[in-house]
């Protein structure tokens, strides 16, 4: 669900209104635009000051321009010379509207009195939404007009429920906002700067389905079309088609409807519908003009010459069907323009429309012949597929996928496997090696320039590490993919302090490299994923200091949620089930009743086990069955350098007497497929570091191993699972690098069978906050309905801009600054100050004399 869907939208105060510009199209219908514009001037509850009511007269004659501005005196009349039609009608007065929202109200309408004011609320409420759909109800309010749209697989729009009792109509339907496919241009609310950046309605369609265009294009573009119930108008249905042969009305549905699909699918959806669409617009023209399709048959022909040549009556309504497809052609070189346009600016999918069709396979029309040529077509271009195909979701890694998997190679393949339940999944490294167990979803190894493949199939990628700098598509200022990326490593922190020992002028190029890469992403993902809320914190710092928190983000989710979202390192939904034994009994001195302290993981230099090994000599005086066992020296991912501290550590265990006896180090990398073996036979896990701020923002996911196999945890301060053990009592949490504290940690939840098992009982509760399911929830829910972020929608603009300062505020505020200005520097820092603002005023000058000779 979207920040905002369902809340009930603040009204703003009047002072900050937005200016609104209404246009009403006329067309021989003065009388129905009287009464609108009157009722526009008089009963709307909006200030009068922050609306502009603009009148198109579209080349009515019979004096109905003047009878207008003489109705309606201060309505700002715009006449045509010719019928543009409706679209043409309401692009021509959007051209001489001022207002930063665009409302467009059929003359034959009436606004309720908190019309504009519900609509407005909801864009200033919720910036990610271009469009707001009012709830539309016949004259007397008894019927439905529009409260939702649906759309057809062949391109034909509708309003849903349109014509039902009121009560007849499920209230959720009625009375709930919702995102919606299009709005109906009867009454319709537009943000200015986005209606311009779409090029307005295309008013090539004359009329008809210019509304089902411009919403489809606004959602293609990643704006939502909000439906919102309390903008209510009220609607004398079709009144300007009320003189008009059924059969015009036929063509323009037929025409503007495969236009509409043309410009809008996408290559791989168009190529499969675009026929099935014309074969089904001819046999509605034969279905509906009830004509014998067989009389043309070879066997059929009659004996008499003269009948074969006589002319065959076609109905107009049948008639209709073959000429729309005719004049689709004709306009297929403009079409093909616009869809260029189109399909360029597109950051979503064709699956990411088909929840707000509705039901797009439904076939619409209630005749027997065309609902068999539907049913044919649909089997034959397998069209159920297309409208069914799941989303395409490529997850990208750098680190080995195999039987050994380091964290972020674990973290990724979860993703994958939860995502894929319900989309189309591939996981794809560029690491060399690849040797992934069975999987229900696609595992793949990749070159760094072969990604740009994959990318290219993806609806929504899903990153980390350096994978963006591999596919730099994704970082051009025309990318339009959606990507999440996941920062749940900081590799900036972590290279601080991985790096002591490389040369100091290398250090530092590698940790600006890093910052880079991290950067890059910062400023190009859609939706990021961290692992705490400390690293929340630290990425929202990130994030407000390359300006992503703009206002319009916060103003949709002051939470910022949306943007970035908690998603820690998770653990599998059922228990650990031993397999085989691997420690107690089985590694040569380590017996079936020793006490096994866990170390789960690699060892890094981030890491402090040697403060560990001090408190095990310790221990050892007094517990001489205490073990601690080094699940993992040798990194799976041959391109991680063995650290220093793993050689330190051996040594200082060697000095100490403790190899072999009371310290163990296991070489190779445990398969992830075999961990749970050896988490099961040990009786705690343990974790220690050093303190400083890597381990500050550090997510250690050894401990998730620990809750999964139910182990209490003793680990060092200073992180956030530490702030976890403490506050839920799953272990104990002691001081950074103090050996005897840690010993007598280690000794309480190895030999206090009451402690532990108090430990193991919370720790039971605590762990089904972990299951990768639900952690990655976020992330499930993101990508059920993928958008950019608010910040990186094109064609948005301030929705309330500042009014021109009057000379007594110019006067405030020159006072204000002169006072700023003496206190800074006294009558110098006034002077200098002065001089720059002559220049400046000079330098405008120049500019403006030169721009009226220039070429806009």
């Amino acid at each position: 669900m979207h920040p905002g869907d369902g809340k009930e939208s603040e009204v703003p105060e009047e002072g900050v209104l937005p200016l609104v510009s209404v246009v009403v199209v006329n067309h021989r219908g003065a009388d129905d635009t009287i009464t609108c514009l009157r009722a526009l001037r008089a009963e709307l509850d909006y200030p009068p000051d922050r609306l502009q009511l603009t009148c198109v007269d579209n080349a009515s004659g019979n004096d109905e321009a003047a009878r207008i501005r003489a109705a309606v005196p201060g309505v700002e009349l715009v006449e045509s010379p010719e019928n543009l039609g409706f679209a043409g009608g309401c692009n021509l007065g959007a051209g001489h509207a001022r207002g930063e929202v665009l409302a467009f109200l059929n003359n034959d309408a009436r606004p309720h009195p908190d019309w504009l004011r519900a609509a407005v609320a909801v864009l200033r409420a919720e910036p990610t939404v271009g469009a707001v759909a009012s709830k539309v109800l016949d004259w007397e309010g008894r019927h439905v007009d529009f409260v939702d749209g649906g759309l057809t697989w062949f391109g034909m729009g509708y309003k849903r429920h349109a014509g039902l009792p009121v009560e007849e109509v499920p209230a959720d339907l009625v009375d709930a906002p919702r995102d919606v496919l299009f709005g109906t241009g009867s009454a319709l609310l537009v943000r200015s700067e986005l209606f311009r950046e779409l090029g307005g309605f295309d008013d090539s369609y004359f009329m008809f389905y210019e509304d089902v265009d411009l919403g489809w294009r606004l959602n293609l573009r990643g704006w939502r079309v909000r439906y919102e119930p309390r903008s209510v108008t009220y609607h004398r249905h079709h009144a300007s088609m009320s003189e008009v042969h059924s059969a015009r009305e036929f063509y323009l549905l037929e025409r503007n409807a495969l236009a509409t699909l043309y410009k809008n699918l996408s290559d791989e959806t168009l190529s499969r519908v675009l026929p099935a669409a014309l074969a089904l617009a001819v046999r509605r023209a034969t279905a509906r003009g009830d004509l014998d399709a067989t009389q043309l048959e070879i066997t059929r022909r009659p004996a008499d010459r003269a009948a074969d040549e006589a002319p065959v009556p076609v109905p107009r309504e049948a008639l209709a069907g073959v000429l729309a497809i005719d004049q689709f052609v004709e306009m297929l070189p403009a079409l093909a323009e616009a869809r260029r346009a189109e399909q360029a600016a597109r950051v979503r999918s064709d699956t990411d429309l088909v929840p707000l069709m509705r039901k797009a396979m439904e076939p619409a029309y209630p005749l027997p012949r065309y609902l068999a040529a539907h049913d044919v077509l649909v089997e034959a271009f397998a069209l159920d597929e297309v409208f069914g195909r799941p989303r395409r979701i490529l997850v990208v890694t750098g680190d080995a996928l195999g039987e050994q998997m380091a964290g972020p190679a674990i973290r990724a393949w979860h993703m994958a496997d939860v995502l894929s339940a319900e989309h189309d999944v591939r996981l794809v490294t560029v690491n060399p090696r690849c040797a992934p167990p069975p999987a229900p979803f696609a595992v793949m190894q990749s070159r760094p320039r072969g990604l740009a493949e994959h990318v290219d199939w993806a609806d929504v990628i899903v990153l980390q590490g350096h994978a963006m700098e591999m596919a730099p598509q994704l970082k051009r200022a025309g990318s339009t993919k959606i990507v999440v990326c996941d920062v749940y490593d900081p590799m900036h922190l972590e290279l601080l302090e991985q790096g002591k020992d490389v040369p100091d002028e290398q250090r530092v190029a590698d940790l600006v490299g890093v910052t880079k890469v991290l950067n890059a992403q910062l400023e190009r993902g859609d939706f990021f994923l961290c692992a705490s809320r400390r690293q929340r914190h630290f990425w929202l710092g990130h994030l407000a200091a390359l300006g992503r928190l703009t206002p319009s983000l916060y103003d949709n989710d002051p939470t910022v949620r949306s943007l970035l979202a908690e998603v820690p390192f998770g653990l599998p939904g059922k228990p650990p089930v031993r397999t085989a034994p691997a420690i107690k009994g089985v590694v040569p001195g380590i017996g079936e009743s020793d006490k096994v302290v866990l170390w789960a993981g690699g060892v890094y230099s981030w890491f402090d086990p040697l403060t560990l090994v001090h408190a095990i000599d310790l221990l050892r005086a007094d517990h001489d069955d205490v073990r601690l066992f080094f699940l993992g020296m040798k990194h799976p991912n041959p391109e991680v350098p063995d650290m220093d501290i793993g050689v330190r550590t051996r040594a200082l265990a060697r000095r100490l007497g403790l190899v072999g006896e009371h310290v163990f180090f296991n070489e190779a990398w445990v398969p992830y497929g075999e961990r749970q073996n050896y988490l099961l036979d040990g009786d705690c896990g343990v974790t220690t570091h050093f303190e400083h701020v890597e381990t500050e923002f550090a997510f250690r996911t050894r401990v998730l191993d620990y809750l999964w196999a139910g182990l209490p945890i003793v680990t060092t301060d200073g992180d956030s699972f530490a702030d976890l053990v403490r506050r839920e009592r799953l272990g104990v949490v002691v001081p950074p690098e103090d050996p005897r504290a840690l010993s007598t940690a280690l000794e309480n939840v190895l030999y206090d069978a009451e402690f532990a098992a108090g430990c193991r009982d919370r720790i039971a509760v605590v762990r089904e906050r972990f299951t990768w399911e639900n952690v990655l929830s976020p992330l499930v829910a993101f990508c059920r309905d993928p958008r950019p972020a608010a910040d990186r929608l094109r064609g948005s603009a301030p929705l309330v801009r500042t009014a021109p300062l009057t000379p007594a505020g110019r006067l405030r505020r020159d006072l204000g600054l002169l006072r700023e200005y003496l206190d800074q520097g006294g009558p110098t820092e006034v002077a200098r100050r002065a001089a720059g603002r002559l220049r400046r005023l000079a330098g405008e000058r120049l500019r403006g004399s030169g721009g009226a000779h220039g070429t806009k």
